[in-house]
């Protein structure tokens, strides 16, 4: 889920106790943030006064191969450019989607400046048939690499992928 600087919304209405670490490649999530951002959603709520809108019900948002798909997503805009996004924030069963890679949580925010994805709550990934699970999934999309957080878990197969 990249969308970097003015990504998304093309002018947007214009670890628990035994924690453990495990570095993946998430080449598939690796975005190209200069690309139009297209969001859909059933309603849309914008607050001048804190600088925020949020899109409601069977939100998507899609940049190139990219899809976010959440119940609702809040984006901050920046205080002293309100015209520029700060970050954005989905809940409600969340998915990230691109190319063969999609990693789903409860909960996830994205800076933008920083080109980071942070997803937590039941983190699961999948890359192919390879599936980790955990409960924080940091992803750097302008890299394509990512850190899964809290108990994770997966299977691995001698002679395999």
């Amino acid at each position: 889920m990249r969308f970097s600087g003015p990504i998304l919304l093309v002018a947007l209405l214009l670890s628990g106790p035994a924690s453990a670490q495990n570095q993946v490649a998430f080449g598939g999530l690796k975005a190209d943030t200069t690309l139009p951002v297209e969001v859909t959603a059933d309603s849309l709520a914008v607050n001048q006064s804190d600088g925020t809108a949020t899109f409601a019900g069977n939100v998507t948002i899609i940049q190139g191969d990219m899809r976010l798909k959440a119940g609702t997503v809040a984006v901050v805009y920046k205080t002293d450019d309100r015209k520029r996004i700060k970050s954005l924030s989905a809940t409600g069963g969340v998915t990230l989607s691109a190319g063969p890679d999609a990693a789903e949580s409860r909960e996830a925010v994205y800076v933008i400046d920083t080109g980071q994805v942070v997803m937590t709550g039941d983190v699961l990934l999948t890359q192919g048939a390879a599936i980790i699970s955990g409960q924080k999934l940091t992803v750097d999309l302008k890299s394509g690499t990512g850190i899964m957080d809290g108990r994770v878990k997966t299977v691995l197969t001698p002679g395999g992928n």
